[in-house]
Protein backbone atom coordinates (compact mmCIF):
# COMPACT_ATOMS: atom_id res chain seq x y z
CA UNK A 1 0.00 0.00 0.00
CA UNK A 2 1.07 3.49 -1.14
CA UNK A 3 -0.50 6.55 0.22
CA UNK A 4 -0.78 9.07 -3.57
CA UNK A 5 -4.56 8.64 -3.36
CA UNK A 6 -5.12 7.95 0.60
CA UNK A 7 -8.87 9.35 1.78
CA UNK A 8 -9.90 9.89 -1.64
CA UNK A 9 -13.01 7.90 -2.66
CA UNK A 10 -12.91 6.55 -6.24
CA UNK A 11 -15.95 5.42 -8.56
CA UNK A 12 -14.20 3.10 -11.11
CA UNK A 13 -16.88 1.85 -14.13
CA UNK A 14 -16.21 -0.86 -16.10
CA UNK A 15 -14.61 -2.39 -13.22
CA UNK A 16 -14.08 -6.13 -14.27
CA UNK A 17 -12.58 -8.45 -16.81
CA UNK A 18 -13.98 -10.17 -20.07
CA UNK A 19 -12.28 -13.48 -18.60
CA UNK A 20 -9.68 -14.89 -16.16
CA UNK A 21 -6.61 -12.35 -16.02
CA UNK A 22 -6.52 -8.27 -15.76
CA UNK A 23 -9.07 -5.83 -17.69
CA UNK A 24 -8.22 -2.17 -17.61
CA UNK A 25 -11.37 -1.39 -15.40
CA UNK A 26 -9.86 -4.37 -13.02
CA UNK A 27 -6.14 -3.16 -12.31
CA UNK A 28 -7.28 0.57 -12.29
CA UNK A 29 -9.43 -0.83 -9.61
CA UNK A 30 -7.03 -2.27 -7.79
CA UNK A 31 -4.25 0.32 -8.42
CA UNK A 32 -6.65 2.95 -7.13
CA UNK A 33 -6.95 0.68 -3.38
CA UNK A 34 -3.22 -0.16 -3.40
CA UNK A 35 -2.72 4.10 -3.44
CA UNK A 36 -4.97 4.22 -0.25
CA UNK A 37 -8.60 5.01 -2.00
CA UNK A 38 -11.63 4.36 -1.20
CA UNK A 39 -13.26 2.07 -4.36
CA UNK A 40 -16.69 1.77 -5.64
CA UNK A 41 -16.45 -1.24 -7.84
CA UNK A 42 -18.94 -1.00 -11.23
CA UNK A 43 -20.10 -3.17 -13.81
CA UNK A 44 -23.31 -4.11 -15.02
CA UNK A 45 -22.33 -7.65 -14.42
CA UNK A 46 -21.61 -9.60 -11.63
CA UNK A 47 -17.47 -9.00 -12.31
CA UNK A 48 -17.30 -6.31 -10.03
CA UNK A 49 -17.55 -8.10 -7.11
CA UNK A 50 -14.03 -10.50 -7.86
CA UNK A 51 -12.26 -6.63 -8.08
CA UNK A 52 -13.99 -6.23 -4.81
CA UNK A 53 -12.71 -9.43 -3.04
CA UNK A 54 -9.66 -8.58 -4.47
CA UNK A 55 -9.01 -5.19 -2.92
CA UNK A 56 -10.19 -6.96 0.28
CA UNK A 57 -8.23 -9.49 0.02
CA UNK A 58 -5.23 -7.01 0.23
CA UNK A 59 -6.90 -4.85 2.90
CA UNK A 60 -8.60 -2.04 1.16
CA UNK A 61 -11.87 -0.94 1.44
CA UNK A 62 -14.60 -1.55 -2.01
CA UNK A 63 -17.96 -2.19 -2.54
CA UNK A 64 -19.18 -4.14 -5.71
CA UNK A 65 -22.31 -1.74 -7.41
CA UNK A 66 -24.04 -3.06 -10.49
CA UNK A 67 -24.84 -0.74 -12.99
CA UNK A 68 -26.03 -0.36 -16.56
CA UNK A 69 -23.68 3.14 -17.50
CA UNK A 70 -25.95 3.78 -20.20
CA UNK A 71 -28.88 4.14 -18.21
CA UNK A 72 -29.72 7.35 -16.40
CA UNK A 73 -31.63 5.85 -13.76
CA UNK A 74 -28.77 3.18 -12.46
CA UNK A 75 -25.74 6.15 -12.70
CA UNK A 76 -27.94 8.40 -11.05
CA UNK A 77 -28.19 5.34 -8.02
CA UNK A 78 -24.53 4.77 -8.54
CA UNK A 79 -23.76 7.88 -7.62
CA UNK A 80 -25.76 8.25 -4.14
CA UNK A 81 -24.91 5.13 -3.54
CA UNK A 82 -21.31 5.62 -3.58
CA UNK A 83 -21.62 8.71 -1.77
CA UNK A 84 -24.31 6.96 0.69
CA UNK A 85 -21.39 4.57 1.54
CA UNK A 86 -18.11 6.81 1.25
CA UNK A 87 -18.92 10.33 2.20
CA UNK A 88 -18.19 11.59 -1.17
CA UNK A 89 -16.77 11.43 -4.38
CA UNK A 90 -13.09 12.37 -5.38
CA UNK A 91 -12.41 10.39 -8.95
CA UNK A 92 -14.40 9.28 -11.76
CA UNK A 93 -12.87 6.47 -13.62
CA UNK A 94 -15.02 5.94 -16.99
CA UNK A 95 -13.50 2.24 -18.24
CA UNK A 96 -17.06 1.08 -20.39
CA UNK A 97 -15.99 0.72 -24.31
CA UNK A 98 -17.48 -1.78 -26.99
CA UNK A 99 -15.88 -1.87 -30.76
CA UNK A 100 -17.85 -3.16 -33.77
CA UNK A 101 -15.97 -3.50 -36.89
CA UNK A 102 -17.36 -1.83 -39.91
CA UNK A 103 -17.55 1.92 -42.44
CA UNK A 104 -20.21 4.27 -42.96
CA UNK A 105 -21.85 2.03 -45.45
CA UNK A 106 -22.10 -0.97 -43.70
CA UNK A 107 -22.75 -0.25 -40.33
CA UNK A 108 -26.16 -0.48 -39.39
CA UNK A 109 -28.17 2.15 -37.42
CA UNK A 110 -28.40 0.40 -34.49
CA UNK A 111 -24.96 -0.90 -33.83
CA UNK A 112 -23.65 2.73 -34.48
CA UNK A 113 -26.29 4.35 -31.75
CA UNK A 114 -24.94 1.17 -29.33
CA UNK A 115 -21.55 2.16 -29.75
CA UNK A 116 -22.06 5.89 -29.42
CA UNK A 117 -24.04 5.27 -26.54
CA UNK A 118 -21.96 2.87 -24.34
CA UNK A 119 -18.38 5.06 -25.13
CA UNK A 120 -19.41 8.44 -24.86
CA UNK A 121 -23.39 8.58 -23.41
CA UNK A 122 -21.98 6.44 -20.93
CA UNK A 123 -19.50 8.81 -19.83
CA UNK A 124 -21.86 12.08 -20.66
CA UNK A 125 -24.17 10.41 -17.74
CA UNK A 126 -21.68 9.85 -15.14
CA UNK A 127 -20.18 13.07 -15.32
CA UNK A 128 -23.85 14.64 -15.28
CA UNK A 129 -24.49 13.09 -11.97
CA UNK A 130 -21.05 13.18 -10.30
CA UNK A 131 -19.55 16.72 -11.24
CA UNK A 132 -22.38 18.35 -8.91
CA UNK A 133 -20.82 15.77 -6.00
CA UNK A 134 -17.12 17.17 -6.82
CA UNK A 135 -18.96 20.64 -7.25
CA UNK A 136 -19.95 20.74 -3.86
CA UNK A 137 -16.66 19.53 -2.34
CA UNK A 138 -14.51 22.11 -4.33
CA UNK A 139 -12.52 19.25 -5.75
CA UNK A 140 -12.42 16.30 -8.21
CA UNK A 141 -10.63 13.99 -10.81
CA UNK A 142 -12.22 12.90 -13.96
CA UNK A 143 -10.16 10.68 -16.01
CA UNK A 144 -11.92 9.29 -18.89
CA UNK A 145 -10.73 6.06 -21.48
CA UNK A 146 -10.44 6.95 -25.25
CA UNK A 147 -8.25 4.60 -27.76
CA UNK A 148 -5.33 5.52 -30.17
CA UNK A 149 -8.42 4.92 -32.72
CA UNK A 150 -9.19 8.40 -31.92
CA UNK A 151 -6.05 9.92 -33.47
CA UNK A 152 -5.21 7.72 -36.19
CA UNK A 153 -6.36 4.77 -38.60
CA UNK A 154 -5.83 1.35 -36.75
CA UNK A 155 -6.24 -1.14 -39.86
CA UNK A 156 -9.72 -1.73 -39.99
CA UNK A 157 -12.88 0.34 -40.25
CA UNK A 158 -14.49 0.50 -36.92
CA UNK A 159 -16.33 4.42 -37.35
CA UNK A 160 -18.33 4.01 -34.58
CA UNK A 161 -15.67 3.23 -32.21
CA UNK A 162 -13.26 5.77 -33.69
CA UNK A 163 -15.50 8.64 -33.88
CA UNK A 164 -16.74 7.97 -30.37
CA UNK A 165 -13.55 7.84 -28.73
CA UNK A 166 -12.51 11.03 -30.74
CA UNK A 167 -15.45 12.75 -29.31
CA UNK A 168 -14.59 11.47 -25.68
CA UNK A 169 -11.43 13.57 -26.36
CA UNK A 170 -13.41 16.77 -26.64
CA UNK A 171 -16.14 16.07 -24.43
CA UNK A 172 -13.21 15.37 -21.87
CA UNK A 173 -11.70 18.88 -22.48
CA UNK A 174 -15.03 20.62 -22.47
CA UNK A 175 -15.63 19.54 -19.08
CA UNK A 176 -12.49 20.33 -17.46
CA UNK A 177 -12.76 24.36 -19.07
CA UNK A 178 -16.15 24.51 -17.47
CA UNK A 179 -15.42 23.09 -14.05
CA UNK A 180 -11.74 24.30 -13.79
CA UNK A 181 -12.24 27.27 -11.69
CA UNK A 182 -14.14 25.11 -9.32
CA UNK A 183 -11.23 22.84 -8.20
CA UNK A 184 -12.37 19.59 -10.79
CA UNK A 185 -9.64 18.24 -13.32
CA UNK A 186 -10.64 16.21 -16.72
CA UNK A 187 -8.38 14.79 -18.59
CA UNK A 188 -8.37 11.63 -20.99
CA UNK A 189 -6.31 8.47 -21.30
CA UNK A 190 -5.25 7.29 -25.24
CA UNK A 191 -4.73 3.68 -25.57
CA UNK A 192 -2.81 1.73 -27.81
CA UNK A 193 -2.67 -1.89 -28.17
CA UNK A 194 -2.93 -3.80 -24.52
CA UNK A 195 -3.34 -7.59 -23.64
CA UNK A 196 -6.75 -7.77 -22.14
CA UNK A 197 -8.80 -10.71 -21.58
CA UNK A 198 -10.85 -8.66 -24.17
CA UNK A 199 -8.15 -8.88 -26.17
CA UNK A 200 -7.18 -12.18 -25.81
CA UNK A 201 -11.07 -13.10 -26.92
CA UNK A 202 -10.59 -11.85 -30.12
CA UNK A 203 -7.31 -12.77 -30.87
CA UNK A 204 -8.90 -16.45 -30.76
CA UNK A 205 -11.88 -15.51 -32.58
CA UNK A 206 -10.26 -13.84 -35.32
CA UNK A 207 -7.17 -15.79 -35.94
CA UNK A 208 -6.41 -19.39 -36.80
CA UNK A 209 -2.98 -19.10 -35.56
CA UNK A 210 -3.54 -16.77 -32.55
CA UNK A 211 0.30 -17.27 -31.13
CA UNK A 212 1.32 -15.74 -34.98
CA UNK A 213 -1.23 -12.87 -34.52
CA UNK A 214 0.20 -11.94 -30.91
CA UNK A 215 4.19 -11.59 -32.53
CA UNK A 216 2.60 -9.44 -35.50
CA UNK A 217 0.66 -7.10 -32.41
CA UNK A 218 4.18 -7.14 -30.60
CA UNK A 219 5.53 -6.28 -33.86
CA UNK A 220 3.94 -3.44 -34.41
CA UNK A 221 4.99 -1.95 -30.62
CA UNK A 222 8.27 0.04 -31.20
CA UNK A 223 9.23 -1.35 -28.03
CA UNK A 224 8.68 -5.06 -29.06
CA UNK A 225 5.77 -5.96 -26.76
CA UNK A 226 2.32 -3.95 -26.41
CA UNK A 227 1.27 -2.74 -23.14
CA UNK A 228 -0.71 -4.46 -20.55
CA UNK A 229 -4.11 -3.16 -17.91
CA UNK A 230 -1.18 -2.25 -15.49
CA UNK A 231 -0.07 0.37 -18.07
CA UNK A 232 -3.24 2.00 -18.25
CA UNK A 233 -4.09 1.61 -14.60
CA UNK A 234 -0.47 3.45 -13.53
CA UNK A 235 -1.55 6.43 -16.03
CA UNK A 236 -4.92 6.58 -14.24
CA UNK A 237 -3.08 6.96 -11.14
CA UNK A 238 -1.17 9.38 -11.44
CA UNK A 239 -4.16 11.37 -12.83
CA UNK A 240 -6.14 11.05 -9.99
CA UNK A 241 -3.02 11.72 -7.81
CA UNK A 242 -2.16 15.14 -6.23
CA UNK A 243 0.92 15.06 -8.40
CA UNK A 244 -1.69 15.94 -11.14
CA UNK A 245 -2.34 18.84 -9.56
CA UNK A 246 -1.73 21.53 -12.73
CA UNK A 247 -2.92 18.43 -15.72
CA UNK A 248 -6.10 19.74 -16.74
CA UNK A 249 -8.06 19.23 -20.35
CA UNK A 250 -5.24 17.50 -21.75
CA UNK A 251 -4.69 13.64 -23.03
CA UNK A 252 -2.00 10.82 -22.23
CA UNK A 253 -1.02 8.66 -24.79
CA UNK A 254 -0.23 5.20 -23.47
CA UNK A 255 0.73 3.27 -26.52
CA UNK A 256 4.63 2.34 -26.23
CA UNK A 257 4.62 4.79 -29.32
CA UNK A 258 2.58 3.10 -31.58
CA UNK A 259 0.67 6.37 -33.00
CA UNK A 260 3.92 8.30 -33.30
CA UNK A 261 4.86 5.79 -35.95
CA UNK A 262 4.12 4.68 -39.25
CA UNK A 263 3.65 1.22 -38.64
CA UNK A 264 -0.11 0.65 -38.21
Amino acid sequence: MSDRLRDKVAIVTGASSAGPGWGNGKAAAVRFAREGAKVLCVDRGGGARETMKVIVAEGGDAEAFQADVTVAQQVRDMVQRCVARFGRVDILHNNVGIDRVGGPVDTSEESWEQVVRTNLTSQFLTCKYTLPVMQDQGAGAIINMSSIAAIRWVGAPSIGYASSKAAVIQFTQTVALEYASKGIRANTIVLGVVRTPALENWVNTVSDDPAQLWRRLDDSSPRGRIGDAWDAANAAVFLASDEANYVNGTTIVVDGGLSATMRI
